[in-house]
């Protein structure tokens, strides 16, 4: 019999917040506002959004942003009010369609306005221009209490970056800002002072030098990309690049640091290619080849800006030259290198549409850190490196938050959600299948918004396995799942406790050197050993008790 024939089903069925900035998650009191942001709202669902033409000055004196966001869109339904985000201080001045100023209400973070050519014929793509102005929130602690980084090089060069996960990149520039619906392709033009440079997402188009001893730097977006990954990186900054021979052809990998940093840089970043050989292996090819991928120094840790990933981890191994698993391995990597650009696989090819999947994100990219390891380094050495992890847990609150308020869920998305994943992958008990499973998300879910339900789904029906209750537990609840066992007379009794409703995850056990699958469920079960001790399969992310 099939080691874990009852638990098939047919196939047509941290406690340091390391990346992701701190939502309002912990608070149960949400407001109107985060039900503007947080939600599908009318004036939002009748418009699909195609494109952006962000257009913008940065004046790092004032500590300004001053300039235009060309919306094109095509029509769904019938509706004559659009809803368009922008965060004071910075201010909407006008916003105008086919020549027209139009009216604009606003409710706080949002902006309503009154359309006055007839929105009725469905398909038909429509453009807007939104202008706006203003000194955007300084980010207080980047990137988890985000904005605008307005600081200094050691050379007293301005050196400024965007971050705003979470609180939005309504923070800064106007636009949709909502997850479920990305741009399809985009353009990015800064006008920085001219001893400046600015480094955005996609490919550098064109450089233009203005008359005002000012320079424009024109970046070009081909694929979809969500709207906290745009981002703007301004520095004194100097360039190297090399070409990787990628899945899917050849591979741009741009690297931009501060000048003095170069030497440094061009030896921390050789784990770029080596992170890009693991996660192609693993999750399939990199998503964004017409965009290239780009490594950027920013004054802040770093952040998964879509072919744009920021930099700042010193140019040390591990976490700021620690080892969050405390078991060595990580310091066997740059962690800021590897786990924010397995981000491009999961949080920017994959994206969730509401905040409170982003476990989604998170999870799957904070496993990216130990398939590095297995694909450099071997299984036991990713299993040692993820198990490690757990002391980073808390068990606070579920993974999953509240819907449609912009609320995440626990930080523990990170390292739980990594265990659990590391503990599926044990279930499907076949590494190559495994890798599919991975490959094939990234496929299935190619350039796409999706939920924790499609998720599920794919999960369940790729493994073969009835994942109903396995999410469940892992997702919505807080309780570790606990084997409680005794051995009496050649006898083995075991249980689940402190588990969901029809749990009945089969574990893997050793008696005397040999494998044995259990089936526990909240029903005692026995089975007979020949031993007066088990060993129980670490590599499950359970608790588990001896009873006298």
């Amino acid at each position: 019999m099939n080691s874990k024939s009852l638990f098939l089903i047919p196939i047509l069925l941290i406690s340091i917040s390391i990346q992701s900035q701190t939502l309002n998650s912990d608070s149960q009191q949400f407001t109107h506002q985060d039900t503007l942001r947080g939600s599908i709202t009318p004036e939002r669902s009748w418009w699909d959004l195609n494109y952006y033409h962000l257009d913008i000055s940065v004046h790092p004196e004032t500590k300004s942003i001053k300039g235009k966001n060309t919306i094109r869109y095509s029509i769904l339904e019938p509706n004559q009010t659009l809803q368009i985000d922008l965060q004071p201080p910075m201010k909407l001045t006008k916003a105008i369609q086919d020549g027209e100023e139009l009216t604009i209400t606003k409710d706080g973070n949002a902006h309503f306005i009154s359309l006055k050519k007839p929105q009725t014929r469905i398909g038909e793509s429509e453009e807007i221009e939104v202008y706006y102005e203003g000194q955007p929130r300084i980010a207080v602690r980047a990137p988890w209490d985000g904005g605008i980084s307005w600081k200094k090089d050691t050379n007293g060069i301005d050196f400024i970056a965007s971050s705003c996960q979470g609180l939005g990149a309504s923070v800064w520039w106007p636009n949709k800002d909502h997850m479920y619906d990305e741009v399809d392709s985009m353009r990015i033009s800064v006008n920085v002072p001219k001893h400046l440079m600015n480094i955005s997402n996609g490919r550098l188009e064109s450089v233009k030098k203005q008359e005002n001893e000012t320079t424009t730097y024109n970046w070009v977006v081909t694929n979809p990309i969500n709207n906290y990954g745009v981002n703007i990186n301004i520095g004194d900054y100097v360039h190297f690049s090399e070409v990787y021979d990628g899945e899917n052809g050849p591979l741009d990998m741009d690297y931009y640091v501060l000048r003095d940093h170069l030497e440094k840089a061009k030896k921390q970043f050789k784990d770029a290619p080596k992170m890009m050989k693991a996660f192609e292996h693993w999750f399939g090819p990199y998503p964004f080849y017409e965009d290239s991928f780009k490594l950027v120094e920013v004054p802040y840790l770093g952040m998964e800006h879509q072919s744009s990933v920021t930099y700042g981890n010193q140019f040390k191994q591990g976490y700021l030259g620690r080892d969050l698993s405390k078991t060595g391995w990580g310091l066997k990597f740059d962690f800021i290198i590897i786990h924010e650009s397995g981000h491009e696989w999961f949080a920017n090819n994959i994206t969730h549409k509401d905040a409170a999947d982003m476990w989604i994100h998170e999870g799957f990219t904070a496993y990216s850190e130990n398939i590095f390891l297995d694909y450099h380094y071997g299984s036991e050495a990713s299993a040692d490196y993820v198990i490690g992890t757990r002391t980073n847990i808390q068990n606070d609150k579920p993974i999953i938050g509240t819907y449609n308020v912009n609320s995440q869920g626990s930080s523990d998305m990170y390292y739980k959600g990594a265990n659990m994943l590391h503990t599926l992958r044990q279930l499907v008990n076949d590494d190559e299948k495994w890798r599919q499973i991975l490959r094939g998300l990234n496929k299935t879910f190619f350039h796409q918004t999706v939920t924790t339900q499609e998720i599920e789904n794919y999960l369940s029906e790729k493994s073969g396995l009835d994942l109903t209750a396995f999410f469940n537990q892992y997702l919505r609840n807080i309780k570790i799942p606990n084997l409680e066992y005794s051995i009496k007379n050649n006898k083995l009794n075991y249980r689940w406790t402190n588990v969901v409703e029809n749990f009945k995850m089969p574990i893997e056990i050793e008696v005397n050197g040999v494998t044995e699958w259990l089936y526990p469920t909240t029903i005692w079960k026995t089975i007979k050993i020949s031993s007066k001790k088990i060993n129980i399969d670490r590599n499950y992310y359970i608790n588990h008790k001896q009873l006298n």
